[in-house]
């Protein structure tokens, strides 16, 4: 292993051949006798040219193939043992991986799974396809069809036996699935002949990287160029009991039993997403949080989760943290017992879980791969890295990409793009940089919740409060009309830049679809979409998206934006007695739909059978 990494160190010598006086010339040399600078320099015996030439090459040395390309010549060959180098198999690294190989560039993929605390470690393909985007997804779908049974009932369906949820038969299915895309991820780099190994890479000196095997064995490789891409894990309390009896998101997807009573301690989005689909295949959740929900959104949107997570059954313990987790019973699950105590005080509570789930923030996989060795710098608090525009760390031949990013999203669509832009401008001149504004996410809530551009708060404090307006709106999916359930849950505002000609510069969704809803306009908000164009928009009926291109009311008015007193308007009543009606049952606690019908009737002096609406 020690004469390849010198052999490999040997190719890579740059002679430097000082000319002073009038030396004689050797073979290859002649061309030196054109240059007007000195001294002449050449790499391998191939000639780059007189002080200017090599300076001009020095000044490209962020573009090695310009640097050997200097003078006509061709690339060195077997400089290193790779062009590039991929430290991460998650989703950016392997578009990345995959984009150069397009490019015929000589690629090798490293990556390892360090196993959890519990023991959990996984494939090919990331955090998002085996502990992220995809397990979560599918199982809030699980939930999300639990809430369709019950709605079928008032559709016709009718069950002749119970309907209850196996945990063990959802999971197993999942991380068949799982299965599956690890398996194609392999096939795709062996296509593309692309190099990989199941191995922990580490930088050990410039251009140098150790890569460690499951079995302890490790091999060398040097590449002319490094993408970073090694995401983050999930972080622990630091308490007793954290790391022996708690899990992870990295745990959950896998878990070999059903979790039973839950306890999710954060606020973040894994771990409302995780609490509610828990909760909906009608497990008892309770979430701890130490402050605020979905801390870096728009809070007023988050706000509405938590009270429609809270309405629905999952309880929350507000301003407390653990400081203890004991095992009480053993078994799968088993029984646990956490002490929690006040962030404003000094009580002390305690609880009994079957399961206790930290979703408590997630940190970068960057302090132990060697950085410092080649010299790469990363903000020592986070231990994320700083890179400029083009993803490039402070070493000009290593980049980065993916959630490790200082100031950067943490989204898997982000990574992706990242990375393929990245390879494009390295290797076939292209010049488009990651946009990383405007970008569209959604949170896989019970209500799930879309949003692209500025939160509110965001919004006022970067444009003033003056100069924004704020166009608001409840909803009724129709789909949830004739179960009659969670009327004026579902709610949609458009934040837009009064100075601008009205630009949206935020839009915001709470509704079933979120993200199918939120990708579309995401493309308009880019194009710089404004509330005139949404207004001469011609909606789809009945979709929950229509309601994007009738809205009136602003949040400054103060007005109503109750779902019944909207549908009444648009089917034509919209008498002052019905809007001063509709809006006395909005403020009756409980309303109902009744409340509405029977506003109207007195309005309208029709018969009730006549009220009925579509």
């Amino acid at each position: 292993m020690g004469s390849t990494l010198r052999k490999s160190q040997a190719n890579r010598k740059i002679v430097s051949i000082a000319n002073r006086g009038a030396p004689k010339l050797r073979e290859g040399q002649r061309e030196a006798a054109a240059e007007t600078s000195q001294p002449i320099a050449s790499v391998r015996e191939k000639q780059i040219g007189g002080h200017e030439r090599a300076l001009k090459a020095h000044k490209e040395a962020d573009n090695p193939q310009k640097t050997m390309e200097v003078n006509g010549l061709t690339p060195v060959p077997d400089s290193y043992d790779y062009d590039l180098i991929v430290i991460g198999g998650g989703s950016g690294g392997l578009a990345a991986a995959k984009e150069a190989a397009k490019y015929e560039k000589k690629v090798m993929v490293l990556d390892f799974v360090t196993p959890t605390p519990q023991g959990s470690s996984w494939g090919l393909g990331g955090t998002c396809v085996n502990v992220g985007c995809i397990p979560k997804k599918l199982m809030h779908q699980a939930a999300l069809l639990g809430q369709a049974l019950q709605d079928s009932r008032k559709f016709g369906w009718q069950f002749t036996e119970e309907v209850k949820h196996n945990w063990m038969t959802m999971a197993e299915s999942v991380q068949n699935y799982i299965g599956s895309l690890n398996w194609g991820y392999r096939v795709a780099l062996r296509d593309k002949k692309v190099t990989y190994e199941n191995a922990y890479g580490e930088f050990v000196g410039p251009h140098t990287v150790k890569a460690t095997n499951k079995k302890g064995v490790e091999k060398l490789y040097t590449a002319e160029r490094f993408i970073i891409a090694t995401g983050e894990r999930p972080r622990y309390l630091g308490i007793p009991g954290d790391k022996e009896y708690c899990i992870s998101s990295d745990d959950l997807f896998s878990l070999p039993y059903c979790p039973g009573r839950t306890l999710v301690v954060g606020a973040s989005y894994v771990a409302l997403e995780c609490a509610g689909f828990l909760a909906g295949l009608g497990l008892d959740v309770t979430v701890m949080v130490r402050s605020i929900l979905l801390r870096g959104f728009d809070q007023d949107m988050a706000n509405r989760i938590g009270e429609y997570m809270t309405e629905h059954g999952v309880k929350f313990i507000r301003q407390f943290v653990p400081i203890k987790v004991e095992r009480v019973e053993e078994g799968t699950p088993g029984v646990l017992k956490v002490t929690a105590k006040s962030t404003t005080g000094d009580q002390i509570i305690e609880g009994t879980y079957n399961t206790v789930l930290l979703a408590i923030g997630r940190d970068p996989c960057t302090r132990r791969i060697g950085l410092g060795k080649a010299g790469v710098i990363i903000n020592e608090k986070t231990g994320k890295i700083p890179v400029n525009d083009e993803e490039q760390t402070n070493v000009p031949y290593i980049h980065a990409i993916g959630d490790i990013l200082q100031d950067k999203l943490e989204l898997t669509p982000v990574a992706i793009q990242a990375g393929r832009l990245l390879v494009r401008r390295l290797y076939a001149g292209a010049t488009t940089k990651c946009d990383y504004v405007n970008v569209p996410t959604t949170v896989f809530t019970p209500l799930e919740y879309g949003a692209c551009g500025y939160s509110e708060e965001t919004a006022v404090e970067k444009f003033g409060e003056e100069n924004i307006e704020v166009y608001h709106s409840y909803f009724w999916p129709l789909e949830w009309t004739v179960p009659s359930r969670d009327n004026n849950k579902c709610y949609a505002k458009i934040i837009c830049n009064i100075q601008d000609n009205e630009r949206v510069i935020g839009f915001h969704v709470l509704g079933p679809n979120a993200g199918e809803i939120t990708q579309g306009f995401a493309a308009a908000i880019k194009c710089g979409l404004t509330k005139e164009q949404l207004d001469n928009t011609v909606g789809i009926h009945p979709v929950c998206a229509e309601v994007f291109t009738t809205l009136s009311v602003t949040k400054r008015s103060g007005e109503s934006i109750a779902t019944c007193l909207m549908e009444f308007s648009q089917h034509g009543f919209s008498s002052p007695k019905v809007i001063k009606l509709v809006g006395k049952a909005n403020k009756e606690q409980g309303f109902t739909i009744s409340h509405h019908r029977r506003a109207m009737a007195e309005a309208v002096k029709e018969d009730w059978d006549l009220l009925h609406y579509t």
